[in-house]
Order: structure tokens, then C-alpha cells, then sequence
């Protein structure tokens, strides 16, 4: 019986928490759509995580597109296709490698930024300042940051997959011998719209995810700095996590014969 009481509590636990989650989600999407909104606010947020995040974005794409060239070339090189590289760059880079990495740098940066915000005003008690001053927090504080990061995510990912195929066309045609025009010409001849909308729409759900997580996590923290590290933490892990999911199961939806 005592096997069985905590079956039940740990079952109880995860129901309560899924349900909670549940209704906190639908709540912060329907106050995404509906006005008010606070356009300062989506602004400040489209700021922090857009152009804040872009060095490391384009850091980490670009020396991806590089290492993609050259293990990419040396594994051809052994079958004589070495003339695939500049495709398997781009395409690589545009369905999987841009939004996943982009995904993953700004889920360390903003995500754990979003939680570490949220959760200080959860336990020092100015969220429930705000709705003692007729300030819904949903419409304040979680709408902003999900506007933002659905439409600056996107951006990011398309501004690193430009980067990342340079850096594959920079070790191309400078330490692997390509002809810079042929090099060009292959990366676009087999590129399609549905290669890039794919991580576009990869990118936006990404983008939603890592700013869910950041809120959800950073709302419901308690236990003053120790909550609010483990709120952080947890943010940050669950937005990996269902970025790495969520990736899988877009590609299947699109790609899958």
C-alpha cells in the first residue's frame, strides 16, 4: 500500500503540473492576441532578445558553417562528391543547424534571464503589486516577452543562416580549394523556399517556447534566491529540451515521405 500511495502522489503531482501549465498557456496566448498591449514593452523585449542576442547567434552559426564545410568535405572527399559541400551547407544549415543553435543560445540567454526576472518580482511580491494596482501581469509581463520572442526569433535565424553559409563559403573557397562562382552556384541551385520557411517556422516556435518557459517557470517561483535559481535552471533545461522535440517533430510534419 505504501508503493502504491506513492505511485499516486508522484501521478498526482505530474497531473497538477501539466494542468497548471495548461491553463498558463492559454492564458498567456489569449492575452497575446487580445488589447490591451503595451507596445514599449513588446519594443524593449523585441530589443533584448533580437539584437542582444545577435553576437552570440552569429558567433555560433558562423563557426558552425565553417566545421560543417570541413567535416562535410572530408567525408565526400573519401566517395570523390567533394562538388556536394556548398549543398549540404546550406541545407544543413537552414533546416536544422540555424534554428536549433539559435534556439539553444537564446534559451541560455533569455530564457534564463526571463526566469530570473519574473521569479524576483514573484518573491519579493511586485507581480501581486501589479494586480493590486488593476495591472493584469499576464498582459504585462508574459504577452510582451512572447510577442517578441515569436517574431525576433525568426529574424535571428535568418540573419544566422546567412552567416553560417559564409562561413562555409570562406573555408570553401580559402582553404579548400573551391571556385568561389561554382561554389555560389551550388549552394543555390538546390536550395528551396520550403528549405528556409521550414526554419523560419522552426524559428517562431522556438522563439514562443524559450519565452513560455522563461515566464512559466520565472511566475510560479517560490522560496525566495533559491527559487528563483532553481527557476532559472529550470527554465533554461525544459526550453532545451522541448527545442530538441519540438525540432524532431516539425521535420517529420514537413520532410517526412
Amino acid at each position: 500500500m505504501n508503493f502504491l500511495a506513492i505511485v499516486g502522489r508522484v501521478f498526482l503531482a505530474f497531473v497538477l503540473q501539466v494542468g497548471r501549465f495548461s491553463i498558463f498557456t492559454g492564458r498567456a496566448v489569449s492575452h497575446m492576441v487580445r488589447p490591451p498591449f503595451y507596445p514599449r514593452l513588446i519594443a524593449r523585449q523585441m530589443v533584448e532578445i533580437g539584437y542582444y542576442s545577435l553576437p552570440v547567434v552569429g558567433l555560433t552559426t558562423l563557426f558552425s558553417g565553417m566545421v560543417l564545410a570541413l567535416q562535410s568535405h572530408t567525408g565526400f572527399a573519401r566517395f570523390s562528391a567533394e562538388g556536394a559541400v556548398a549543398t549540404v551547407v546550406v541545407i544543413s544549415l537552414t533546416r536544422e543547424l540555424g534554428p536549433v543553435l539559435a534556439g539553444l543560445m537564446v534559451a541560455g540567454r533569455i530564457g534564463a534571464a526571463m526566469a530570473a526576472e519574473i521569479g524576483t518580482m514573484r518573491v519579493t511580491e511586485q507581480i501581486d503589486a501589479l494586480s493590486t494596482l488593476s495591472t493584469n501581469p499576464f498582459k504585462y509581463l508574459v504577452a510582451p516577452r512572447l510577442i517578441a520572442g515569436v517574431t525576433m526569433l525568426p529574424l535571428l535565424v535568418l540573419v544566422g543562416d546567412i552567416i553560417g553559409v559564409f562561413g562555409g563559403y570562406v573555408i570553401g573557397t580559402t582553404k579548400l580549394g573551391f571556385n568561389p562562382a561554382t561554389y555560389i552556384a551550388r549552394t543555390a541551385e538546390f536550395l528551396q523556399v520550403l528549405d528556409v520557411v521550414s526554419g523560419l517556422i522552426k524559428a517562431a516556435v522556438f522563439g514562443f517556447v524559450i519565452a513560455l518557459m522563461g515566464c512559466y517557470h520565472g511566475y510560479h517561483s517560490r522560496g525566495g534566491a533559491q527559487g528563483v535559481g532553481a527557476a532559472t535552471t529550470n527554465a533554461v533545461v525544459s526550453a532545451s529540451i522541448l527545442i530538441l522535440i519540438l525540432n524532431y517533430m516539425i521535420t517529420e510534419l514537413f520532410f517526412a515521405q
